[in-house]
C-alpha cells in the first residue's frame, strides 16, 4: 500500500499533521511511532506525570557529560509512546513571550513566524475552558482548562510572589507574561488532553489515515536528491514504506536530528567519522540545541501541606477511588499548577526565569522524597545562550544518540540560573508561606555563596524537557529547513516539530510545538496563511521597579 505522506513520529506535531493531512479524504497517511500506545490509565491521570521522568514511556537516553558542570551526567527523558511529550508531560500550558517569535522574524531570519502571524495558530489548536478573547479561543481540538486539585499552599506562593514585589497574573499567554498565578493545563474533563486525544482519537475510524505503533523509522530513503520512503525496523525486521509526495520527519529534538544523521543528511565529517554514507552534506542537523536547565529550592512542610503522603498505599487507593468515582483529589492534579515568570536579569528583553511549584519534595526521577510533607520550587533561566549538539555514537540506528546541551557554557547562563534560585529561595522565605514551609532543606542554609551554589547546581540540576533548536528554521549556513519547513537542498522531505525554532521559547515547548505543527499543516496543503492577529493592546510586561525589590 502507498502513502501520499509518511510522518515520522507520533509526537505533538506528528499528530497535529496527521489529523490535518488527512482531513483530505483524496491523501492517504502514514503515521509511524515508534513506542507504543497509550492504553495505560496512568497517560491520562494528570498526576501520572510523576511516573513519566521515571522511566514510563521514554527513551532511556542521557547527556554526555557536561564538561561546563564538573562532568554531570543528566538524565534526559524522551517520550517514547504515541502523543510523544504531551503523554507524559506535566500538562503546562504556556506558548512564550510575543519577543520570543518576533525574535524569530527580526533576528533568525523567520519572516511569517512573528508573534502576530503565529497567534492566529495557537487558537485554532486551543479549546479554552475560561478564556475567549484576543489571545484565546474555544472550539479546537487541544483542551485547556485551570487547574482542577490545587491545594492552599498554591494561594500562599502566590501571595509570597507578591510579598516579594512579582505581581499576580491571572493568565500568562494573555496581555503579560510576568508575573505569578495558576498556570492552565492541557486537560479537558480532569484528563490529560494530551496531542494523541485531542487530535487522533476523533478520527481514528478515517480510512485514508494509518497509525502505526511499535514501528522505529532506521532511515529515510533519498533516490536521485529527494526522499522517496523510509525504511521501519519492526519485530519482524526492515520493511521499506515508499511516499508519493513527501516525508515529514517530526520526531523532537533528539529524534528527527538523529534519524537525519543516520540517513546520511547532515555534517558530512561527521557522518563520515561514525561510518555513514553521506548522502546530503547538511552542516546544522544536530546543531544549535537548546534546553532550559532547571535549579531547584526544597522545603520542609509544616504539616501535610502537598501530596508527598499519597504515597503511603492506604492514601494512595483512596486517591484513585476519588478519582475513579469523582475525578477528584490528588490524582487530578498535575503536581505542577502554579509558577511564574520573571527577571534574573532586570534589563531583560522579557521574563527570563521560569518558576514550577511542585506539590510534593521527590517529584520528578532522581530526586530523594523527604521524610515528611515537602514543597518543591523549581526556576529554570529561559534564554540561554550555550548551544549544544546532537550527534550520533554510531552507525547503528538502534543506538543511542550523544546529547550533549553543553550548559553553561556561556558564562551568562550560569549567572542568571543561580540568580534566578535565589529568587526562588526568597520566595520560599516570605511571610505567606510561614504557616506552610518548616524550613529549607536544598540546598540548606549552609549553602550560601555562588560558588557553593554551582557546586549544588552541578550536583543537583536537571533538564526541564524543553529541548529545541537541532533542525534549525532559516537561510543562513546552520539553517536547516527553510520558513516552508522543507530540509535545504531535497526535495520531497520536511521537518516539522521543536527542532525547527531557531532559539527556544520562554516557557514550557508543547503549546509551540503543536503550533508548528499546525502553521506546518497549512504549509504542506499550500493553504494561505491564516490572517495576522489583531488585538487592542500590544503585549507588554511588568518589570522589577528596582532591585532591590526581589533581592
Amino acid at each position: 500500500m502507498g502513502f501520499d505522506y509518511i510522518i515520522t513520529g507520533a509526537g505533538p506535531a506528528g499528530c497535529v499533521l496527521a489529523s490535518r493531512l488527512s482531513e483530505d479524504p483524496d491523501v492517504k497517511v502514514l503515521l509511524l511511532e515508534a513506542g507504543g500506545g497509550d492504553w495505560n490509565p496512568l497517560f491520562h491521570m494528570p498526576a501520572g506525570f510523576a511516573k513519566m521522568t521515571k522511566g514510563v514511556a521514554s527513551w532511556g537516553w542521557q547527556t554526555v557529560p557536561q564538561k561546563h558542570m564538573k562532568g554531570r551526567v543528566l538524565r534526559y527523558t524522551q517520550a517514547k509512546v504515541i502523543g510523544g511529550g504531551s503523554s507524559i508531560n506535566a500538562q503546562l500550558y504556556t506558548r512564550g513571550n510575543a519577543a520570543d517569535y518576533d525574535l524569530w522574524a527580526s533576528e533568525d531570519g523567520c519572516e511569517g513566524w512573528d508573534y502576530r502571524s503565529i497567534l492566529p495558530y495557537f487558537k485554532r489548536a486551543e479549546d479554552n475552558q475560561r478564556f475567549a478573547d484576543d489571545y484565546h479561543a474555544y472550539g479546537g481540538p487541544l483542551g485547556v482548562s485551570m487547574p482542577a486539585a490545587a491545594l492552599p499552599i498554591c494561594d500562599a506562593y502566590i501571595r509570597a510572589g507578591q510579598e516579594l514585589g512579582i505581581p499576580y497574573n491571572h493568565d500568562f499567554n494573555g496581555r503579560q507574561q510576568a508575573g505569578v498565578g495558576f498556570y492552565q493545563l492541557t486537560q479537558r474533563n480532569r484528563r490529560r488532553s494530551s496531542a494523541s486525544l485531542a487530535y487522533l482519537s476523533p478520527i481514528k475510524d478515517r480510512r485514508n489515515l494509518t497509525v502505526r505503533t511499535g514501528a522505529r523509522v532506521a532511515r529515510i530513503i533519498v533516490e536521485a536528491g529527494r526522499a522517496a520512503g523510509v525504511e521501519i525496523a519492526t519485530a519482524r525486521g526492515l520493511e521499506i514504506v515508499r511516499a508519493e509526495r513527501e516525508v515529514l520527519v517530526s520526531s523532537g529534538a533528539i529524534g528527527s536530528p538523529k534519524l537525519l544523521l543516520q540517513s546520511g543528511i547532515g555534517p558530512a565529517d561527521h557522518l563520515a567519522s561514525v561510518g555513514v554514507k553521506v548522502n546530503h552534506d547538511l552542516p546544522g542537523v544536530g546543531g544549535n540545541l537548546q534546553d532550559h536547565l532547571d535549579l531547584f529550592v526544597i522545603a520542609e512542610c509544616t504539616g501535610d501541606h502537598t501530596y508527598d503522603g499519597v504515597a503511603k498505599l492506604r492514601r494512595t487507593l483512596w486517591a484513585g477511588i476519588q478519582y475513579a468515582l469523582f475525578r477528584t483529589g490528588p490524582v487530578a492534579s498535575s503536581l505542577f499548577e502554579t509558577g511564574g515568570f520573571w527577571y534574573a536579569d532586570p534589563d531583560a528583553r522579557s521574563p527570563d526565569i521560569q518558576f514550577h511549584l511542585g506539590l510534593g519534595s521527590g517529584i520528578e526521577a532522581g530526586v530523594e522524597r523527604l521524610k515528611n510533607a515537602g514543597v518543591t520550587l523549581n526556576s529554570a533561566y529561559l534564554h540561554p545562550r550555550s548551544r549544544g549538539t546532537v550527534r550520533l555514537s554510531s552507525a547503528d540506528p538502534g543506538a543511542a544518540p550523544l546529547i550533549d546541551p553543553n550548559y553553561w557554557s556561556d558564562p551568562h547562563d550560569k549567572k542568571m540560573s543561580l540568580e534566578g534560585l535565589k529568587i526562588a529561595r526568597e520566595i520560599m522565605q516570605q511571610a505567606a508561606l510561614k504557616p506552610y514551609v518548616m524550613a529549607e532543606r536544598l540546598p540548606g542554609p549552609k549553602v550560601m555563596t555562588d560558588e557553593q551554589l554551582f557546586d549544588y547546581g552541578c550536583a543537583n540540576a536537571k533538564t526541564d524537557h524543553h529541548p529545541v533548536g537541532t533542525c534549525k528554521m532559516g537561510t543562513g549556513p546552520d539553517a536547516v529547513v527553510g520558513l516552508d519547513l522543507k530540509v535545504h537542498g531535497l526535495e520531497g522531505l520536511r521537518v516539522c516539530d521543536s527542532s525547527v525554532m531557531p532559539r527556544v521559547p520562554s516557557c514550557n515547548t508543547n503549546a509551540p510545538t503543536i503550533m508548528v505543527g499546525e502553521k506546518g499543516s497549512d504549509l504542506i496543503r499550500g493553504l494561505p496563511a491564516l490572517p495576522s492577529a489583531i488585538f487592542a493592546h500590544e503585549r507588554n510586561d511588568s518589570r522589577p521597579r528596582a532591585r532591590t525589590e526581589i533581592r
